[in-house]
């Protein structure tokens, strides 16, 4: 299995910390947002990782890669935020780029976890189909800033929609994606068909309208570093993953 962490934004909201610095390779607990991920995915079975950044940002990332093992750094080639590539197109860039041919875990670069992804990914493998993640949100103002998606009794996802005016329910859907093969070489498909490429639930909102897709309830929590103020608060709070 390989893991695709994306990692090509620009953190403008943490301006100016994050100007010249990468986001993901900020610190808490005593290592790098990107270490923690990373050591994640490898203690849960994952052989290869590529890390999809942009061209401002790549130095930073070559020399972190140069200290961990079965990693591949990438560089999009976008030079500022007005011009990225959004996540799906990185996410057909790395499977084209790095030549992914088998079952792949997708996530964002900046995400700090209290729990790990080995559940989810085992959660995957079982259903032998293409997941994502759930966690219930009953804030309103918080659903329409995120995907939002209908399952059935199944927990196969019926629907989904990124940012939605009107909710349809109060699972909202985190940056965690399993996809198996074939249907990560439907991506590129899904693009030219009209997909949205900002927002990584873009194709999952494609891919639910021809493939089975299954929803996992997320175990524990997921920390906002959208802000300096709340990642000065994460770091002071922080204890690791302590949910396997």
């Amino acid at each position: 299995m390989t893991a695709i962490i994306l990692a090509a934004g620009y953190a403008t909201r943490m301006y100016p910390l994050t100007l010249n610095f990468p986001k993901p390779l900020l610190e808490v607990g005593g290592k790098r947002i990107i270490d923690w991920l990373l050591d994640d995915l490898e203690s849960s079975g994952v052989e290869r990782t590529v890390v999809v950044s942009n061209h401002k940002f790549i130095d930073q990332f070559e020399a972190w890669g140069k200290e961990r093992k079965n990693v591949t750094v990438l560089d999009d080639g976008s030079e500022d935020n007005d011009h990225r590539l959004g996540a799906v197109k990185d996410i057909d860039f790395a499977i084209e780029k790095a030549h992914i041919n088998d079952d792949i875990v997708v996530l964002a670069g900046d995400n700090v976890l209290d729990f790990s992804l080995s559940s989810f990914i085992e959660y995957g493998r079982k259903k032998k189909a293409s997941c994502i993640m759930r966690h219930e949100e009953k804030d309103m103002d918080k659903l329409r800033k995120t995907g939002v998606i209908v399952i059935d009794e199944n927990e196969k996802v019926m629907e989904m929609e990124e940012k939605p005016k009107e909710p349809k329910s109060i699972w909202a859907v985190p940056p965690f994606y399993y996809y198996i093969k074939e249907d990560a070489k439907l991506i590129k498909e899904g693009i030219s068909s009209g997909c949205g490429t900002d927002a990584p639930g873009s194709f999952v909102s494609w891919l639910v309208k021809r493939r089975p897709v299954y929803a996992y309830v997320m175990k524990g929590k997921r920390f906002d570093v959208g802000s300096i103020e709340g990642y000065e608060k994460i770091k002071k709070e922080y204890k690791g993953i302590t949910i396997k």
